[in-house]
């Protein structure tokens, strides 16, 4: 009789998983194997868990009518889009028999597969229990062994089904720093994340951005849109922690709730943006990088296990100075007093050059901006300045966008030394302790004594000029004597 299982089936079914990165839009979801291989790109190294269900201490047998009742009583208490193990549990069914298979074969354009064979005819609880990194992973799902075939006239004892995996790539982030010149000038970062391509009937259980900042960058603000334009609302759609400005590099938390991922979920062709405000407050290299969480069960990961959180290529802002050395050009003697500033431009043209001021860097009541002074050894230290070799994550070179062109201008030379009377150039590409400028100054009048009124020379020539007049009176009254 065709509609009775062939008995020999029974323990020699089998079940085959058809993994894609995203979903054959022709499935037919009847359990019968795709007359067309889907042009998607296979998803290797999936792991599936096989279980056997079982009501009141016994499997359910679909070989008898009593069976498909007992599965059929089961599914009418159960949220069918994500049958749990507690949902189960709480219906009174059993797993056991666990049985596991990892998908393989799949290639760019051709499905992987992982097989089930041995089955008896019953009912099997199939759920993912590993996954590549950045993969959300497919709902757990209740399938019968054998299913009535498409023709509703016999039994299919081979099964195929064809679960949906969304596998997100690693998050982009990126630095806008190429303005910037100084401490406490503002860094952006931005965030770029894949969404979820879930089926239809899958919820976005979870999804979250963390950005862990460096140490030396203060936090300021971070905000939250999706590519195509749709608005997100901060606090309704997604929640930011720190939620007010912080210093010493936190760690700043996106999360996406509820009603932000019903708009995920309606935009899943859509990227998130995340954008993310600080202040750079060190020197130093400052290094970045950003994590996605696709889904719920990633907030959670512990390292070493399935389904670890995809993270950004590190990105990398640089900030550092020059050790200034001032010497006296006759003997190379170190001098002291020599004050200086910095003037900044992205041109290489000093006329259109600011003066820098660096946060917590000296002043001096004369001057506006920053003012650094030669200590007794010559030296002084400069530092706060981004390279002029970097901007924007990578080397750029000068006349390139983001290069900085720096001038050392001295605004009071040391006593008995002239000024410099033009600003002296220099690059910034390192740490302050690992780059020396010197800067020699001439003494004064190039170290000629100039003549002074009154001084010794002059004083002297009075003096030999008077005697001469007293001798000549000397002289002149000796004459009238003799006359007389």
């Amino acid at each position: 009789m065709a509609a009775t299982p062939d008995a020999a089936r029974n323990g020699s079914s089998t079940l085959t998983v058809h993994k894609y990165n995203g979903a054959p839009t022709d499935a037919t979801n009847d359990g019968t194997e795709l007359a067309t291989e889907p042009a998607l790109p296979g998803l290797n190294g999936v792991t599936f868990t096989l279980e056997r269900v079982s009501v009141g201490g016994a499997p359910i047998d679909l070989s008898t009518n009593a069976g498909w009742a007992a599965a059929q009583a089961l599914y009418d208490t159960l949220d069918t889009s994500n049958p749990t193990a507690t949902q189960l549990a709480a219906a009174g069914a059993t797993l056991s028999g666990a049985a596991t298979a990892t998908t393989a074969g799949g290639t760019a354009t051709q499905g992987a597969e992982a097989q089930f064979s041995g089955l008896a005819f019953g009912l099997y609880y199939v759920t993912e229990t590993g996954f590549p990194a950045g993969t959300t992973p497919a709902a757990p799902f209740l399938v019968s062994v054998p299913l009535t075939d498409a023709d509703n006239t016999s039994w299919l004892y081979d099964v195929h089904v064809y679960p949906k995996n969304s596998v997100v790539t690693p998050p982009v982030k990126t630095v806008d720093d190429a303005a910037d010149v100084k401490l406490g000038d503002e860094i952006v970062f931005t965030i770029t994340g894949d969404i979820p391509d879930l089926a239809a009937d899958v919820p976005i259980d979870g999804y979250k951005i963390t950005d862990d900042l460096d140490p030396k960058v203060d936090f300021v603000s971070a905000t939250a849109t999706l590519s195509n334009g749709t608005a997100l609302v901060a606090g309704t759609d997604y929640t930011v922690t720190p939620a007010t400005a912080t210093v010493g590099g936190p760690l700043v938390e996106i999360v996406f709730t509820d009603a932000g991922r019903v708009k995920l979920k309606a935009n899943a062709d859509a990227k998130v943006v995340v954008t993310v405000t600080t202040t750079v407050n060190a020197v130093g290299e400052i290094v970045n990088q950003a994590t996605l969480y696709p889904n719920l069960p990633s907030f959670t990961w512990t390292p070493g296990t399935p389904g670890e959180p995809p993270v950004s290529p590190p990105v990398v802002t640089k900030f550092g100075g020059i050790t200034l050395n001032k010497t006296n050009a006759a003997d190379d003697t170190a001098l002291a007093g020599a004050k200086f500033q910095v003037l900044a431009s992205s041109t290489n043209d000093v006329a259109t050059a600011t003066v820098v001021t660096v946060p917590n860097a000296p002043t001096d009541p004369a001057f506006t901006g920053s003012v650094w002074t030669s200590g007794t050894n010559g030296q002084v230290v400069i530092e706060g300045l981004r390279y002029s070799t970097w901007a924007n994550n990578a080397a750029v070179a000068p006349g390139q966008p983001g290069y900085v062109y720096y001038w050392l201008v001295e605004v009071e030379a040391p006593a008995d030394f002239e000024l410099l009377p033009e600003p002296i150039s220099f690059v910034v590409n390192s740490q302050a302790t690992a780059q020396t400028v010197t800067v020699e100054n001439v003494p004064s009048n190039s170290g000629f004594q100039l003549p002074l009124t009154g001084g010794v020379g002059t004083s002297v020539m009075y003096l030999a000029g008077a005697l001469i007049v007293v001798g000549g009176l000397v002289l002149a009254v000796r004459s009238r004597r003799a006359k007389a």
